[in-house]
């Protein structure tokens, strides 16, 4: 079985029960699985040198929409709130086609690669020209990405009160069938899988009150996780409570919208009531701090939600609101905020970091991942710590978010090296850039 022994971290944070780090430390990956860490390990296999470096658990990102990696900072949506960004961006979307699908998943997916992430999820809910959630399936499988897509769905266009255009939306019997289509033909539920199915509505203005609760049904009686956007901003709260005439916790609960097998995105606007429902049902929340600021929304009650026991990971979100997929700055942006809205002792690094690794594999329901020990799978992050970003840096972890670097040396997943020396292994990364870059012109015209 193929080994490859990492040696000689300057640091390597564990994220185990008592939260170690191990200065000078080893780690041995043997197949897809971490063999040992600790000093002195040999190997008969590779070694890659972590001198210098910093070793992490993979990150993982909770939320994101890989389809609009096409339209970053698109003019008319750089100023607008939630609902009028959709509006802007909606009729460009719906110009795209399984080829813009598939390559922005490979930009998206990259992207994260090189921010130190090794499992990413991924929100698609519209299916426009004969597009379909395979597309992206592909993409992550060529990189060799950790996958967690969901199939998503808009119901409810214009002409019915909703807000998507009416071309961007499907029959909900279509959308049930096919979510039984990729389940069947993609979903892996085995601890160490490479590829999970979760079914997400896309949101409570776009789709009806019985797609909601069917696939509440669909999702458990096929065993997979249920995820949507939730109390992204005012706007959201002011809908439900005039469609609905509740809160969007409430409108949840009442669905069978909570539990352990549920994540909501954002979550900005939730009520102590709601922090303390999501508590109780172990719900858990996809925070996307740049997304959040981007497009005016709030700062996320996080400090509340941990404090109170709710399971919080991070997510990038979509490449039109963000307009970046970096998992790592992400974290940092996640504890700023933190420290705006609370003070400077709010959040530390070392929490922000936690979050971005176990919070990610408990909200997602991958006890096999998340931090570096012996029989958890071999999903890792290495950093040098020994070039500009981080010169007279004190503390070589605390420096992945005060002051950097942002960009990974070396990354594993599955034992697999997807990145070496900062550059994708598996991609011509150059090649997928020319061709999203022509793509996107073609939808700007």
């Amino acid at each position: 079985m193929r080994e490859v022994l990492i040696r000689g971290a300057e640091v390597l944070v564990t994220m185990d029960g008592a939260r170690r780090e191990l200065r000078g430390a080893d780690l041995l990956i043997r197949g897809g699985e971490i063999a040992a860490v600790g000093q002195g390990l040999v190997t008969t296999g590779e070694v890659v040198s972590a001198a210098g470096c910093v070793v992490t658990p993979g990150l993982i990102n909770t939320h994101h929409h890989l389809y609009q990696t096409l339209t970053r900072a698109v003019p008319g949506g750089q100023d607008a709130l939630l609902f009028g960004w959709l509006k802007t961006l909606y009729p460009i979307w719906a110009q795209m086609g399984p080829e813009e699908i598939f390559t922005s998943a490979q930009i998206g997916l990259a992207e994260l690669a090189l921010s130190g992430c090794t499992l990413s999820s991924d929100h698609l809910y519209l299916y426009p020209n004969g597009a379909r959630l395979d597309d992206t399936i592909a993409a992550a499988a060529e990189l060799g990405l950790r996958f967690h897509p969901t199939r998503g769905a808009m119901s409810i266009g214009e002409s019915a009160g909703g807000l998507p255009p009416d071309s961007l939306v499907e029959r909900e019997e279509a959308i049930l069938t096919d979510c039984i289509r990729v389940i069947d033909a993609h979903h892996d539920p085995r601890p160490g899988s490479m590829l999970r199915v979760g079914v997400a509505p896309c949101s409570p203005f776009s789709v009806s009150r019985e797609l909601m609760r069917d696939a509440a049904v669909l999702a458990r009686d096929k065993g997979v996780m249920l995820h949507t956007h939730l109390a992204e901003n005012d706007e959201d709260i002011a809908y439900s409570l005039h469609q609905f005439g509740c809160r969007p916790g409430q409108y949840a609960e009442d669905l069978g919208w909570t539990g352990a097998d549920v994540w909501h995105a954002h979550c900005v606007k939730l009520s102590g009531s709601e922090i303390d429902l999501f508590a109780r049902s172990k719900t858990g929340v996809a925070h996307c701090p740049c997304s959040n600021c981007r497009l005016g929304s709030g700062i996320a009650p996080i400090r509340a939600m941990r404090d109170a026991g709710v399971n919080v990971a991070l997510g990038v979100d979509g490449s039109a609101s963000n307009d970046a997929g970096n998992l790592i700055a992400e974290a940092r942006q996640a504890m700023l905020l933190q420290r705006v809205q609370n003070g400077a002792d709010a959040m530390s690094v070392r929490e922000a970091l936690e979050i971005a690794t176990l919070g990610g594999a408990q909200v997602l329901g991958r006890p096999e991942l998340g931090s570096l020990e012996p029989g958890k799978r071999a999903d890792l992050a290495i950093w040098d710590v020994s070039g500009l970003e981080a010169a007279g840096a004190w503390d070589p972890v605390a420096a992945l978010l005060l002051s950097g670097p942002t960009r990974v040396k070396h990354l594993f997943v599955e034992g697999r090296q997807i990145v070496r020396d900062d550059q994708i292994t598996t991609l011509d990364l150059p090649r997928v850039v020319e061709r999203a870059n022509h793509l996107a012109r073609a939808l700007a015209r």
